[in-house]
């Protein structure tokens, strides 16, 4: 028997709404399994990380400034130097990666021809793709020897060769993040300031820019996010020294590179093994806050802008 006109005709919005039920269900349930993803491995983290400070008092575990778990006298766990050798590395990452990815971000929104644009953005997303363990490796024979020749020490494994690696690192992030958020300024903002008799790079300074600033302030916490999280290259690049740092010229060991050192030799259900599990749980959380408060002024700027 042929169907009817109405028929043919509502036949194809049923299966368009059974698409559309299925493809929503598909993303909720992803969405989902992320939460579920990242609440089980918080977990994992609090509930290993609890024996620890049966043996570790916990005021002495986040103030303390000496981490020397081998000690034949006692065991001593206090990861001070290694917030400020983490804290060190990250700002001296920022304080290359910022100016330098948002100039970037500004040539290439505003400045830049299309085919240089064509060109120079996608260098840019394939230096996110270079392996950590690479780049390490060209801080151990590249910078190193380039920071000890200029600064005159015996080595360049130091908290200045793993700033200078991280902020190559975190440099695809804010570059990124940073020129979506300039190209997403009304243009009336752009037309306004060169009818005022501004130049171009008056504008892109002093009107692009601060009217992009929520977005390009989330662009930067993600850069942080990503040379906080970083392991392998402050392995390789920053001499891995557990005392509290002196400066900038003196080795230093980071929360990720204390775990991957140690993780692989600890014994299993010792002190040291859940003291370690601790220190992940402490760099979860500073992730997570610093990714929690840039993904909040993302949604800002994004409200500001509708």
């Amino acid at each position: 028997m042929q169907l009817s006109v109405a028929q043919k005709i509502k036949k194809p919005w049923i299966n368009t709404a059974i698409s559309e039920k299925l493809i929503q269900g598909f993303f909720f349930f992803n969405g989902i399994l992320s939460v579920i993803i990242l609440l089980w491995i918080f977990t994992l983290l609090v509930f290993t990380a609890i024996p620890a400070f049966r043996e570790i008092d916990p005021v002495a575990f986040l103030t303390g400034t000496v981490w020397n778990p081998t000690s034949f006298v006692k065991d001593v766990f206090g990861i001070v130097p290694m917030l400020v050798s983490t804290l060190m590395v990250t700002a001296g990452a920022l304080l290359i990666a910022v100016p330098l990815g948002i100039g970037t971000a500004a040539y290439l929104s505003d400045v830049a021809s299309p085919r240089t644009r064509e060109i120079a953005k996608p260098t840019v997303e394939i230096l996110a793709g270079i392996p950590s363990v690479v780049i390490g490796f060209l801080g151990i024979v590249l910078v190193g020897p380039v920071i000890a020749k200029i600064f005159g020490i015996h080595n360049g494994l130091n908290a200045v060769n793993g700033s200078v690696l991280l902020a190559v690192m975190a440099l695809p992030t804010i570059i990124s993040i940073s020129e979506d958020a300039l190209n997403s300024v009304p243009d009336s903002y752009y037309q306004a300031s060169l009818a005022l008799g501004a130049s171009r790079w008056q504008t892109v300074i002093k009107v692009k820019i601060p009217a992009a600033l929520s977005g390009i302030t989330a662009a930067c916490m993600l850069g942080m996010g990503r040379a906080i999280g970083e392991t392998m290259t402050v392995l390789m690049a920053t001499g891995c020294a557990p005392a509290m740092p002196e400066s900038f010229l003196g080795p230093v060991r980071t929360l990720t590179s204390s775990i991957a050192i140690e993780l692989g030799e600890v014994a299993y259900n010792s002190t040291h093994y859940y003291a370690l599990f601790a220190l992940g749980l402490v760099l979860f959380i500073i992730t997570f806050v610093i990714n929690m408060i840039s993904d909040i002024i993302l949604h800002k700027y994004e409200q500001v802008n509708r």
